[in-house]
């Protein structure tokens, strides 16, 4: 064994590396990857023999398990992760693409109650509207995390399932579906099964493109909100001031809001929305440049984090749709 194999070893054993130290093609005779033709075979009626085909032509890659490991919304704090997205250049665009796109929102927000500015935030931050939508093919980034990635297998796994079965429904080459390092596809970013479950016809052509058709693609993004009980005309968040008596040990620390208006109110919070006592909120802290940043928010943010279950995220795509709208109406 040469010095820098051991070295590695050495290496990864003193970290916990829970990946490998190596890239390439994947191994299709191990018994996961026999397992999961098989199953594949049995309950959704796949030819084995195509499955085992297209997963011998596809690699593991160092580079997606490294990206998996160091998500900007787990590395970076608050006043970073915002800088990315929210900057004049993403602004203006988002303002252009607005304009092209605007009877489309407009007329999606009358059938579904999702506002442009959601809809334009979430674009805008998955994929810069649409400039930036992965340069990975989502098999390999499937194997990759399915089989070699222990942390989150068994999900990925699943959603290399998914994506033979989006194929099949949809009649798409599996093999060449491009998207990011997490298998996630076209400008909304959305992950095998989140594409079966909350795609849309949005031009009524008898197909759900999101890959090229933009009225898809933004009537899929309203859809996966408002199957998730976007509330139409209610608040999402808001900055807050805090006072003595405030117990920090009552900042939330999940994304699901467990208080209410009035509890929030007697605790020393304020915010400047007025709403019913009884409104579900709660408050968070994040870490701003110059200091703490108390966040509360409503139902509405816990609902743009089943996109991501990040606040962070959660905030960052809806103060960019709200910042987009604002300039477009200058």
């Amino acid at each position: 064994m040469s010095a820098q194999l051991l070295c590695l070893i050495r290496i990864s054993l003193f970290t916990g590396l829970l990946v490998p130290l190596w890239a390439g093609a994947l191994n299709v005779e191990r018994k996961d990857v026999q397992q999961f033709i098989t199953e594949m075979a049995d309950s959704e009626q796949f030819d084995p023999d195509e499955i085992q085909a297209v997963l011998s032509r596809s690699t593991v890659q160092q580079s997606i398990l490294d990206a998996m490991s160091r998500p900007a919304e787990k590395v970076k704090p608050w006043y970073e992760y915002r800088a990315i997205f929210i900057t004049p250049e993403r602004i203006k665009a988002g303002t252009v693409f607005y304009a092209e796109h605007r009877d489309t929102l407009l007329r999606i927000e009358k059938e579904t109650g999702v506002p442009p500015e959601m809809i334009l935030g979430i674009i805008g931050v998955e994929s810069y509207f649409g400039r930036i939508t992965g340069k990975h093919r989502v098999v390999d980034a499937l194997v990759t995390l399915g089989f070699d990635y222990p942390p989150r297998a068994n999900f990925f796994r699943g959603q290399l399932g998914q994506a033979f079965l989006l194929a099949r429904e949809e009649n798409l080459d599996v093999e060449a579906l491009m998207g990011s390092y997490a298998g996630a596809i076209g400008p909304p970013q959305f992950i095998p099964s989140s594409y079966r479950n909350f795609a849309v016809d949005g031009n009524g052509d008898g197909q759900r493109d999101l890959m090229n058709s933009w009225e898809d693609i933004l009537a899929s993004v309203a859809n996966y909100f408002a199957v998730h009980k976007w509330q139409a005309k209610k608040p999402v968040a808001a900055r807050a001031t805090i006072t003595k008596k405030t117990d920090p040990l009552s900042f939330n620390d999940g994304l699901k809001p467990h208080s209410t208006v009035s509890k929030l109110s007697a605790a020393g919070v304020f915010f400047p929305f007025e709403q019913t006592n009884d409104a579900t909120a709660d408050i968070w802290l994040l870490e701003g440049e110059t200091g703490p940043e108390y966040w509360v928010g409503f139902d509405n943010l816990y609902v743009i984090t089943r996109y991501n279950h990040s606040i962070m995220y959660a905030l960052a795509a809806w103060e960019l749709g709200t910042a987009i709208i604002l300039e477009a109406d200058l």
